[in-house]
């Protein structure tokens, strides 16, 4: 910003009445009787005129007057109102959308707000551990990047600033199906520039089974060091934000509404309305999966959202479960994953242990982070807001984010009590207000389980 321009700004921002304080003094000391004759110097020429230059703001300065340094984002919500500004509305409106109504979504930050804490006071908290392991893998912090597609629409370095950003600060993040860079490209991004290799594949199944074995032995062959076989997509949901901004561009562009028909053309699976995955995966599919996996590291399915389905997950023998709404992006009024939680130890609390839990959905603060592992979560994914932090400052923004997430976690530790994360238990968080919305049964109902199953 010009200097003249930035002095104006200061003025009117700082010090608003600085024109009038300035008229009061200059009114209250200078003599205002008229001067004796000796002092005239003549008559004033009316036609003289004095040129005056002003500055205006240049078209950049008035679009980004109010937007929020890197160095001054004291949260993710910061990140995300900037990046608000800063990406475009295709961007913004596809990584904000979510289903229907939207109150999956809302449901999944409102739930964080009915559990408290519980802390303990008169302990040594000079030393604090928050490194855990997150399926299989180190992590300088209980929390990793969730998986999401299209991140190129935030930044042009799309999934690669994910991993760099991942990888300086410790910790481990998971791709898509989707990436809009090539995992080969991703992968070798991490060897070349010496990152750790704590990357997990999130596997959307295709309709056609030797796709998705294809996909399996990709990530297998690629190192990544976990697969995470999505499980609440068997179509996609009604998205309308998102949906509606598509519409629009084809009206206003002129493409005119065609028929939907049905494909009869032979293939493995009959096509369904919003059907891009497998609509038949279930339980017994988890062997070929399985097989096909191999001992490359943890199988963990992502998308549970209820205790039946959780103690089932326990018993075909996966090594882990991922609690999950998909970010209020799939079925309108889906249970939080705190909720989910709440659910499993209500109903199923022997598997707390036995089998690892994971879960993501509105998680904005390291509190957040630290009520889902008093609850018996092993870690918290992150997904929104680092696309956020990296559309609005890029790579810097994503290491930024996790900065922030650091800074919280690691003061709430102290001011909880506790030294390390191995401390934590239920003890430590009042769960009261959230548990009324727990249901009273559950379908008990026995299910067979999978070949291949351990327990």
């Amino acid at each position: 910003m010009p200097r003249t321009s930035m002095s104006l700004y200061i003025r009117k921002t700082l010090f608003p009445d600085f024109s009038q304080k300035v008229g009061r003094l200059l009114t209250n000391t200078v003599d205002a009787k008229e001067p004796s004759a000796d002092k005239h110097l003549g008559a004033v020429e009316m036609t003289t005129s004095v040129e005056v230059t002003t500055s205006t703001p240049h078209a950049w300065e008035r679009q980004h007057a109010d937007d929020i340094p890197l160095k001054l984002c004291q949260n993710l919500m910061d990140m995300e109102l900037q990046a608000s500004k800063m990406l475009t509305e295709r961007a913004f409106t596809y990584f904000h959308s979510a289903a229907e109504s939207l109150n999956a979504l809302e449901a999944n930050r409102r739930d964080w707000a009915k559990v408290s804490f519980r802390p303990r006071v008169l302990r040594n908290v000079a030393q604090v551990d928050m490194s855990c392991r997150i399926m299989g893998q180190p992590s300088s912090l209980p929390i990793f990047i969730s998986p999401m597609a299209m991140i190129k629409l935030a930044n042009k370095d799309g999934e690669l600033a994910f991993a760099r950003g991942a990888g300086s600060k410790g910790i481990a993040s998971a791709f898509s199906t989707y990436t809009s860079c090539s995992h080969e490209e991703i992968m070798q991004c991490v060897k070349a520039e010496g990152l750790p290799q704590t990357q997990f594949f999130q596997l959307y199944v295709p309709r056609k089974r030797e796709n998705a074995v294809e996909l399996i032995r990709m990530a297998r062959r690629l190192g990544f060091k976990a697969l995470l076989v999505t499980v609440d997509t068997p179509v996609v949901g009604k998205r309308e934000e998102d949906d509606r901004y598509k519409a629009r561009v084809e009206y206003q562009s002129g493409v005119e509404d065609t028929p939907r028909t049905l494909d009869t053309s032979a293939s493995e699976e009959k096509p369904i309305l919003r059907g891009v995955h497998s609509s038949t995966l279930n339980w017994d599919d988890l062997g070929w999966i399985r097989d096909t996996w191999g001992d490359s590291g943890p199988i963990v399915l992502k998308g549970i959202q209820s205790a039946e389905d959780a103690l089932l997950a326990c018993r075909a023998g996966v090594d882990g479960i991922y609690l999950s709404n998909h970010g209020g992006r799939q079925l309108d009024f889906a249970p939080s994953s705190m909720q989910t939680l709440l659910e499993i130890r209500r109903f199923c609390p022997e598997i707390i242990g036995r089998i690892d839990i994971y879960l993501d959905g509105g998680v904005r603060r390291g509190s957040d982070v630290l009520k889902a592992i008093c609850l018996g979560a092993k870690a918290v994914g992150i997904g929104r807001p680092f696309v956020y932090a990296l559309g609005a400052y890029g790579q810097q923004g994503v290491e930024r984010a996790i900065e922030l997430l650091s800074d919280e976690v690691e003061t709430t530790m102290r001011l909880l009590g506790v030294n390390s994360l191995s401390e934590l238990s239920s003890l430590y968080v009042n769960t009261k207000e959230l548990e009324k919305s727990i249901v009273d049964e559950i379908d008990t109902r026995p299910r067979q389980r999978y070949a291949g199953a351990r327990l």
